[in-house]
């Protein structure tokens, strides 16, 4: 009478769970493929870019007349100011000029009365006044247009009069809040006809909006407020410039 093989009977029971795992992970594979497929088909997308552009021009403009004085006694800087700023004040209501603020008077004490200062290649010591006195006028001008020509007119006067004092000027522009949100729909406008026409180009249809950044809103052109930008003709307009990035899905 024979024996069985105990070996033998382990290795036959082997077999049918060895191609039940083979099956399993063919199957998990098939699925996983399947999965990244229909992913992958949804998640069709492409990124665009929209530009939106608006000048805007200032509404108003400020200009800043300022006046200054030193002296090693301190009511002598202050009385000369106060005389130039009086007369400043009596040359802007003759010409007509309104809405003028007057800033209140700022004093400083240097302290020491000399300074270190470059004569014929070496430095020495130079004497200077103690007190420095600042005084200035502000006034709105709602003209912008002729803003630069009232600049220079001021200019002119105040040196062929002998009148210390320096102008500047500044122009107030609208607030952003205020057009930010039209120039944000314009970009994504544009960024749509982008889209469309890659969609188009790529026989497909623009789906809905995946996601969407907006880019800092960007001022140039003829006036920042910085002193650098060279001059123009037209200070008191600028340009503002928004880009918004879009990524849109694309359907079949």
């Amino acid at each position: 009478m024979s024996q069985e093989n105990p070996t033998n009977n382990k290795s036959t029971s082997l077999i049918p769970m060895g191609a039940l795992i083979c099956f399993g992970l063919i199957m998990m594979g098939l699925f996983i493929y399947w999965g990244l497929q229909s992913f992958s088909s949804k998640e069709r997308v492409v990124t665009v870019r929209g530009l939106a552009e608006q000048k805007i021009q200032a509404t108003s403009s400020v200009f800043t007349l300022t006046t200054a004085y030193s002296s090693d006694d301190v009511n002598i800087a202050i009385a000369s100011t106060k005389s130039q700023i009086e007369d400043i004040n009596a040359y802007l209501i003759k010409k007509g000029y309104q809405n003028i603020t007057l800033k209140p008077i700022s004093v400083y004490d240097s302290k020491e009365y000399y300074e270190w200062v470059w004569r014929g290649g070496n430095q020495v010591k130079e004497k200077k006044d103690r007190y420095q006195v600042h005084q200035s006028i502000e006034f709105i001008y709602d003209n912008v247009e002729q803003t630069e020509e009232k600049l220079k007119e001021m200019e002119y006067d105040f040196a062929t009069t002998g009148v210390n004092s320096f102008v500047n000027r500044r122009y107030i522009f609208p607030e952003l809040n205020d057009i930010k949100p039209e120039l944000i729909a314009e970009s994504t406008r544009n960024a749509r006809i982008t889209g469309e026409q890659f969609a188009k180009d790529s026989k497909s249809k623009l789906g809905k909006i995946k996601t969407a950044s907006q880019g800092q809103i960007a001022i140039s052109g003829d006036w920042t407020g910085d002193d650098h930008v060279p001059y123009t003709e037209k200070p008191y307009i600028n340009n503002v410039r928004v880009v918004s990035t879009i990524v849109f899905f694309l359907e079949d």
